[in-house]
């Protein structure tokens, strides 16, 4: 019988690792007969996210020519490099536009279908649509994979989990709050795709109170305005939304109180920070080299603020020297010695760079609104559309390059990150810093909020939003410190998130399943992982040999299917490594008498 390998998983996760399957099995598992099962519900290529059956409506919030899923020169592989287009060459358009999701989902798609077809002879590949309920087996032995409508399980010799974002069941308010709707006939939707949502509940004209200013937020706003028939008018920097009359109204805010900033409107061009320099390799080794789990915010979070700063400090001197008035060298020199916490460090970039807008401060940016006290609501939508458009205007002025710099800099410790995740628990403060200020939406999605907080139909309520019912009244009700002694009620509430990708409080049957049989979790309810390789940790401490995860629910601490084009592309280097030693171990098993695969994390 021919060896078999199951892949749980078809989104872009699973399509980099068949990519990276069939670029490896010449070399390693020569002519030998290979059975592949691919599991998954949706199409092959998308998966469920980027699938080509949503509304087009939906933008991706990267650039075309920021795409791609293919390797270059700059990934760390022992395999080869199999090069290819960006989405935006391969679409044959401009790369600085923000493509529609389904034009993503017919390029993942495509890409697939490159994958597959680079498959040698000697390989079988199986497409089944369904859900992967249960996988069982020994250490020892072949594993089976329980489907959605399939009687019989499929055989195993090594299983690989490729799944991107997961549902979650409801935690305690969640449940509280489900429950508190259908005593009263109201709406309650919990957290999830919003594309995914049933949006039809949600009456017109009446008020809906809305958790959350982030992307999820964003689609929400989209697909309840232009979704139900509203339109935009006149010029971009002046637009004015002219409503169906189906809309409902949005009552939003969220912990910052404000939405996520744009991505910027211009490129990062000239001298750029050389990086990584205050958290690079040397710097993780030093921090693996510690005893025990680290402590993120104490230990990690230190050195990653040196180096956004310092990518903001570089740029700065390099490209607005006026604004300046300190030498780079003696400026540099004194920003690497500072020890964290310095107090004499606030003083010298206060003589050296005199304009405060012009200094890194991330305890301003997380929290931009503290303190903020507005006399009325009406107040409080004055004070939000004049920051909105403050930062707008920042975001696409080249004056301010040093905060392009800085998104430089969180992209290269994301990917550093990567090798911490198996010992520290970044939790969602980091999450929400990193999307905060690197992966907003475009401007336009801004300037259209914009236009329907003048129409009335989206409303601020602040920062430090908190949720709560009224039995005696049944209904919603919503608060902020912002307007001290005001409330909001409605009768309808959206949670416009996506749930915490955990093992532990997981939908998933499959992955709740492996927890319970034994794979280890963090604290935090990532699934642990061996970093090398991807192999599933047990709670007795050894590498599931015949069971490999890769995704953001495990302690690889990389996501996401495609990268920015020279990037390094970790999640490409993560998919090398598993298919390697997929391969090896599949080959050793089929022929008993050659020695056993050398596993680079450890023995199986």
């Amino acid at each position: 019988m021919p060896s078999s390998l199951v892949i749980v998983g078809a989104g872009p996760r699973g399509t980099g690792f068949l990519e990276r399957l069939a670029a490896a099995v010449p070399e390693l598992y020569g002519g030998r007969p290979l059975d592949v099962h691919l599991v998954d519900p949706y199409p092959p290529g998308p998966g469920r996210i980027w699938r080509t059956a949503q509304s087009p409506l939906l933008r991706m919030n990267s650039r075309a020519g920021d795409v791609t899923v293919f390797t270059d020169d700059t990934v760390r592989l022992e395999g080869p490099v199999r090069p290819g287009p960006t989405l935006a060459a391969w679409a044959g358009t401009g790369g600085r536009r923000f493509a529609t999701r389904p034009e993503l989902g017919a390029y993942l798609g495509w890409a697939y279908a490159r994958a597959r077809d680079a498959l040698p002879a000697t390989v079988t590949l199986h497409e089944h649509r369904a859900a992967a309920l249960r996988i069982e087996g020994p250490r020892e032995g072949p594993q089976l994979v329980r489907i959605a409508g399939r009687a019989e399980p499929l055989r195993a010799d090594l299983v690989v989990l490729a799944l991107g974002h997961l549902d979650a069941e409801p935690d305690a308010e969640q449940r509280e709050l489900a429950g508190f709707a259908a005593r009263h006939g109201l709406v309650h939707l919990p957290p999830g795709p919003t594309a995914d949502l049933d949006l039809s509940v949600l009456p017109p004209a009446g008020p809906v109170l809305v958790r959350g200013l982030g992307l999820a937020f964003v689609d929400l706003m989209v697909l309840l305005t232009e979704g139900r028939g509203g339109r935009y008018e006149g010029p971009e920097d002046a637009l004015v939304y002219v409503p169906s009359g189906r809309e409902p109204v949005l009552y939003a805010g969220s912990r910052r109180g404000v939405p996520y900033h744009s991505k910027p409107g211009y490129v990062l061009d000239g001298e750029r920070p050389p990086l990584p320099r205050f958290f690079g390799p040397d710097r993780v080794d030093a921090l693996l080299g510690r005893d025990g789990p680290l402590d993120f915010r104490r230990e990690v979070w230190p050195h990653i603020a040196r180096e956004l700063g310092w990518a903001h400090y570089h740029r700065l001197f390099a490209a607005h020297p006026e604004r300046t008035a300190r030498p780079w060298a003696e400026f540099d020199a004194r920003w690497a010695a500072a020890p964290p916490g310095d107090p004499g460090l606030a003083a010298f970039l206060a003589t050296a760079v005199p304009d405060p807008a012009d200094r890194f401060d991330p305890a301003a940016l997380d929290h931009p609104l503290d303190g903020l006290r507005a006399p009325s609501a009406e107040a409080l939508q004055d004070v939000l559309r004049r920051h909105v458009t403050a930062g707008l205007a920042r975001r696409h002025d080249p004056a301010h390059s040093a905060d392009a710099a800085v998104l430089a800099a969180l992209d290269s410790v994301y990917g550093q990150l990567g090798r911490l995740a198996h010992r520290t628990d970044t939790g969602d403060w980091w999450h929400g810093f990193y999307s905060h200020l690197g992966s907003g939406p475009p401007g336009s999605r801004l300037r259209r909020l914009l236009a329907l907080s003048e129409a009335g139909v989206v409303r601020f309520l602040g920062p430090r939003l908190t949720v709560g019912t009224d039995e005696r009244r049944g209904v919603f009700r919503a608060s902020s410190p912002a307007v001290p002694g005001a409330g909001t009620e409605a009768r309808a509430l959206v949670e416009a998130r996506l749930p915490a990708a955990t093992v532990i409080g997981t939908a998933s049957p499959l992955l709740r399943g492996l927890y319970e049989d034994g794979a280890r979790a963090t604290p935090g309810g990532l699934l642990a992982v061996d970093p090398a390789d991807g192999r599933i940790v047990q709670r007795d401490g050894r590498p599931h040999p015949r069971r490999i995860a890769l995704g953001p629910y495990t302690t690889a601490g990389v996501g996401g299917g495609f990268v920015r084009p020279r990037s390094g592309g970790a999640a490409f280097a993560q998919n090398d490594a598993a298919a390697r030693a997929a391969l090896a171990f599949l080959g050793a098993a089929s022929h008993p008498g050659l020695p056993a695969p050398v596993w680079k994390g450890g023995t199986p």
